[in-house]
């Protein structure tokens, strides 16, 4: 068998402009030319393609066995320049603050390398969306850290917090934004609802599903949105970010009542169990939609800071065939709580099973453990008095969370853990309406807001 090797693509050599990334170019096949920027070729990209960037913004990837030819036709651009932009602040505004911590929100694409790099500064920001001079005054921004948001750990929820703090007991701040990366965005959002106590002004959590330098980008109404929560009368942890996938609105959730439910969609997060806080149209209207909304007070006490989080909570999801000795897996490692995320109405494998899991439950729970239970379904509620297995996990000591989200659970064990001195009172803890989430009762409504 004759052995082959790629091609290099002919049609890019025999250009006779000798085009180069940044130039704009016309690319042309039998069939069509096309118009744009001319990309690098990401490293790792296995297809042989050629990549412009159009004029609506959006990238297109063309087969090079299928070019006849590339021609320059324009002058380059600087493809690693991105513009950066100092506000021109008005001083009769209402002032905020901005904590910048990463995410896609905080990054654009790497042309390199087909991935994503930093924003640098808060300007770069402000250049894609230079309308919110007009919404706010930015007295003050931080940047933290840069992280993804897949490598948040505890930690970092303490140093957002603290600087939370200390921007709220600014009698000149009416508000805090905080701009985030989606995956555990809602996980931060828990944590905070957890740590800022007499709260009385917004803390306002926002990202963006689609990097600034995309023509999709959401980064633009969310900021804009977030902005204007940030200086309403609603005085909660919130997560702001668009309500459907065009650009009509954005909603604001609660921070223990939200969850990201889509990968990819621009209006990933949805409330769960209650109506949003409120809707932000895309002309700057606000309609508060949920009556429990706490508002905004003034003269009231400084936000304190109910900080620590212990680290030693699992989430264990219970599944059909579920080795109960992953119970004891986590007892032996030293952990002091568990979430259980349970079927049904809160249940696991029980006595009637050859896979039962009370014999493991028992032991935890008398080794210290704190068990605690929400549901897979996401919606509805637990219920563990309407079947025998309910009633004996519960007569074992297994607390049940109620409508209790899975995150929030483990960010809210986590931080009971820290503060309680007995499994007893952190079991008494965990039931506690902190921060609004927990419902007394449901409304049909919520399904599927």
């Amino acid at each position: 068998m004759t052995k082959t090797t790629a091609s290099k693509p002919t049609a890019i050599k025999q250009a006779p402009s000798q085009a180069k990334p940044g130039d704009r170019v016309r690319v042309s096949t039998a069939v069509e030319s096309t118009e744009g920027i001319l990309l690098p070729r990401p490293a790792l990209l296995e297809q042989d393609v050629t990549i412009l960037k159009l004029d609506s913004g959006y990238n297109v990837g063309i087969n090079n066995q299928q070019i006849k030819k590339i021609e320059k036709i324009g002058a380059g651009v600087a493809l690693e320049a991105f513009p950066s932009l100092k506000l021109q602040q008005k001083k009769d505004l209402p002032a905020v603050a901005l904590i910048a911590t990463g995410g896609t929100i905080s990054s654009r694409l790497d042309y390199q390398t087909g991935g994503v790099k930093w924003l640098m500064e808060p300007g770069q920001l402000f250049a894609l969306v230079p309308e919110i001079a007009e919404l706010v005054r930015f007295k003050e921004i931080r940047t933290p850290f840069l992280k993804s948001s897949e490598d948040m750990v505890p930690e970092d929820w303490q140093v957002i917090a603290k600087h939370c703090v200390e921007l709220l007991n600014d009698k000149d701040i009416s508000g805090v934004i905080v701009t985030h990366g989606t995956d555990t965005l809602h996980f931060t959002a828990a944590a905070l609802s957890m740590m800022l106590k007499n709260l009385s002004k917004p803390v306002v959590l926002t990202y963006s599903q689609r990097s600034t330098d995309r023509a999709s980008t959401d980064t633009v109404l969310n900021l804009k949105s977030a902005c204007r929560m940030a200086v309403s009368d609603i005085a909660e942890v919130m997560l702001v970010g668009h309500g459907s996938s065009d650009d009509t609105h954005c909603l604001a959730m609660r921070g223990t009542k939200v969850r990201k439910m889509h990968t990819s969609r621009r209006d990933a997060f949805r409330p769960i169990n209650e109506t949003p806080l409120a809707r932000i149209s895309s002309d700057g209207k606000i309609e508060v939609l949920n009556k429990t909304a706490k508002k905004r007070a003034v003269n009231s006490a400084r936000v304190a800071l109910a900080n620590g989080f212990d680290g030693r909570v699992a989430i264990i999801k219970y599944y059909p065939g579920c080795c109960p000795t992953i119970i004891d897996h986590y007892v032996k490692q030293g952990y002091k709580g568990i979430v259980l995320e349970s079927v049904g109405l809160g249940h696991v494998a029980g006595h009637d099973s050859q896979n039962s899991w009370m014999k493991a439950l028992r032991e935890a729970i008398a080794n210290g453990v704190v068990v605690c239970a929400t549901a897979q379904t996401i919606y509805g509620r637990l219920n563990p008095l309407v079947y025998s297995t309910g009633r004996e996990l519960r007569k074992l000591g297994v607390v049940y969370l109620q409508d209790m989200l899975t995150e929030v659970a483990y960010v809210k064990l986590c931080w009971v853990l820290s503060h309680a001195k007995k499994p007893e009172e952190a079991k008494k803890m965990m039931l506690e309406n902190v921060a609004g989430e927990i419902n007394d009762r449901l409304d049909y409504k919520t399904f599927l807001v």
